[in-house]
């Protein structure tokens, strides 16, 4: 099982030492890959042709996807340090030419559009696979997230599964005050789609939910993940300016304190 607080400490560790940002958005999805790469997920290994395939579409939080991969084993520890330093396939955003990553992202709105398509092509090869597609809630924000829902929805692709990262912030403020998304449940189902709701920093809870999906069922589904901007450092918990901003050294080791300390 993977510990969301490693996924957490690799963050951190990896953005003080390329002093990039992007550090809010990537502690607030460390339990939703914890739980999908603890086996929420169906992947042997990144080369099995009906592995389930994962869609990272806020691709800005790609390090917490670069540290659940290095924790299953499959980006060695030397390609991780590397991270953003011009040497390697490891940026701000992933891309695909990487082991275990399947779909180069960084464009928001796109990648429910890249796992539907995955999601039919799985369908017409007649893989079991599912794909699942982990989106900002700023996303939704985006016309082309409701097209891709629509067709989702019409060719019932069962075997696609949308988790949202709804940590109620996005680059230029709040999500409800820069688009207001409420009802979101409400939102998905009128577009055909099965929604269920978790706590996004409970893996367990998360684990549940994708286990009472159908991946034969009419329907695409969606998970509402509730989670914390900058969860488990509370200088950075619902604070807009970690969007962007990297640490400074007594920022990080208070960061890393707290996450040692026990903060979640």
């Amino acid at each position: 099982m993977i510990d969301p607080r490693e996924i957490r400490r690799i963050v951190l560790e990896q953005s003080m030492r390329a002093h990039v940002g992007h550090i809010g958005c990537s502690l607030s999805v460390a339990d939703i890959l914890a739980a999908l790469y603890s086996g929420a997920m169906r992947i042997a290994s990144p080369e099995d042709p009906d592995r389930d395939r994962f869609v990272m579409a806020k691709g800005h939080a790609a390090l917490a996807l670069y540290a659940a991969l290095h924790l299953r084993g499959w980006l060695p520890r030397g390609e991780l340090e590397r991270f953003c330093t011009g040497r390697t396939l490891l940026g701000v955003h992933p891309v695909a030419q990487l082991r275990g990553v399947d779909f180069s992202t960084g464009s928001l709105g796109q990648g429910l559009s890249y796992g539907a398509g995955a999601a039919l092509a799985a369908r017409l090869q007649g893989s079991g696979r599912r794909v699942f597609v982990l989106m900002s809630d700023g996303e939704c924000d985006e016309g082309a997230v409701w097209e891709a829902a629509m067709f989702a929805s019409h060719h019932r692709l069962g075997a696609l599964v949308a988790v949202v990262d709804r940590n109620g912030q996005q680059a230029f403020g709040m999500t409800e005050d820069v688009l207001g998304l409420e009802p979101l449940g409400e939102r998905w189902r009128a577009f055909g789609w099965d929604v269920h709701e978790a706590d996004g920093h409970d893996p367990a809870a998360i684990a549940a939910a994708v286990a009472r999906m159908d991946g034969a069922a009419p329907a695409p589904h969606v998970l509402l993940a509730r989670t914390v901007f900058g969860r488990g450092v509370s200088f950075m918990e619902r604070r807009i300016k970690w969007h962007y901003w990297p640490m400074s050294e007594e920022e990080y080791a208070q960061a890393m304190g707290e996450l040692v300390g026990g903060r979640r």
